[in-house]
């Protein structure tokens, strides 16, 4: 084929689907193999939501992996610009559906920065705890859900259990099962309910009690080990090119935590322990997640502990009618359960926010993915893609 170009080559190139067993062995070596390109979704159930990949494939094994995003985008950037500072905080509430009040806080954060207000220590004390109570919600979706993708059933039951007990308190304080809505710039929409910190005590008391259940049914199990020890290795040095955060980038020893390493709220205040791994597979994944949910259920406990000694006194700041930003701009992150999420507001004086970036953590963590699936299987693009702890409405902005 010499002096040929590469259009006239794949022209008289010709797939044979069976050479059968007598062919000339020539022929065979000179026969041009062709890659596979297989989509998976974008249809739901792509996993966790309306997600495509576009995978090359050589036999079973991935040689390229491409996440297509975008199938979920529903233009909250730009929603915001026409929203007043109260009217956002629900369009942010929505946007990872398993950490709506973590995502309420980083808008209100950001204002208030914008604003030089400072919210009555109450109301600091309380969306800490709020927060914490939310981390382990999230977490506990996750820790159900991973199982049940390499096929155990019973997980997520267990999870789900404790997941109920926990959403009873955050109910009862703010009348959404998901979609709290009770943050507010200056502080809470209305004070704790009468006895609500005895019944989170019980809460959080009766989760910690049973949370070895579901670590009894994994922890051990050798199908799970199998399928998760070794499997989707995600080193260092990618997690810092492309700024993966969380549980995902702790779990590959990066000591990172925005809780203890630049506190917010009352973090300052308390003992918050990273949890690390230095496996970055799967298997460690999972096991920071866990071990995250029992640091979270003792900040709560700290929280309440607290809340029960401050002096009574305001859950919020009254507000003018008309609540307008003055000139200028900010940044404002929070270390939401998925990872990093960061809200840079930029306001000329007026009702709404001229922008509102916002970065969030799955558009970055699942990024990466690129770099993670090639060379494995497909058989284990399944476990990888579910230790990535995504939610897909978190990724279009």
């Amino acid at each position: 084929m010499d002096g040929m170009t590469t259009e006239q080559e794949g022209a008289r190139r010709e797939r044979i689907v069976g050479i059968g067993a007598g062919a000339d062995a020539v022929q065979a070596r000179e026969l041009a193999t062709e890659d596979m390109i297989l989509n998976i979704g974008p249809q739901h159930p792509s996993t966790h939501g309306v997600l495509r990949l576009r995978l090359v494939l050589d036999g079973e094994r991935i040689t390229a992996a491409e996440p297509i995003v975008g199938y979920m985008h529903r233009g909250a950037e730009k929603l915001f610009e026409v929203r007043d500072y109260r009217q956002i905080i629900v369009l942010a509430n929505r946007h990872d559906w398993l950490s709506a009040f973590a995502n309420e806080l980083g808008v209100v954060l950001a204002v208030e920065r914008m604003l030089g207000m400072q919210p009555p220590p109450r109301a600091v004390w309380a969306r800490t705890l709020l927060a914490e109570l939310n981390r382990v919600l999230s977490h506990l979706m996750f820790l159900g859900s991973y199982p049940l993708e390499l096929g155990a059933i019973t997980p997520v039951f267990y999870a789900f259990r404790e997941r109920e007990t926990l959403q009873h308190v955050m109910e009862e304080i703010s009348g959404g099962r998901m979609h709290y809505m009770f943050n507010r710039v200056g502080g809470l929409k209305e004070e704790l309910p009468l006895g609500w910190l005895d019944r989170v005590t019980a809460a959080v008391a009766a989760v910690r009690r049973r949370l070895p259940d579901i670590e009894e049914l994994i922890a051990g199990n050798e199908i799970f080990l199998a399928r998760t020890r070794g499997v989707g290795v995600l080193d260092r040095e990618t997690i810092m090119q492309y700024g993966v955060s969380g549980p995902i980038a702790r779990a590959s020893g990066v000591d990172f935590d925005l809780r203890r390493d630049e506190p917010y709220l009352a973090y300052g205040e308390l003992p918050v322990k990273v949890v690390t791994r230095s496996a970055g597979d799967c298997h460690a994944r999972f096991q920071v997640l866990l071990e995250q949910v029992k640091v979270s259920l003792d900040l709560a406990d700290a929280c309440v502990e607290r809340l029960r000694h401050l002096p009574p006194g305001p859950i919020n700041q009254r507000l003018p009618k008309v609540l307008k930003a003055p000139e200028g701009h900010t940044y404002a992150w929070t270390e939401n359960p998925l990872g990093l999420n960061g809200y840079y507001l930029v306001s000329r004086g007026e009702k709404t926010p001229w922008r509102l970036k916002l970065r969030s953590a799955s558009y970055n963590n699942i990024q990466v993915l690129r770099e993670m699936l090639p060379g494995n299987l497909v058989a284990d693009m399944i476990a990888i893609l579910g230790s990535m702890f995504f939610v897909v409405g978190d990724i279009d902005k």
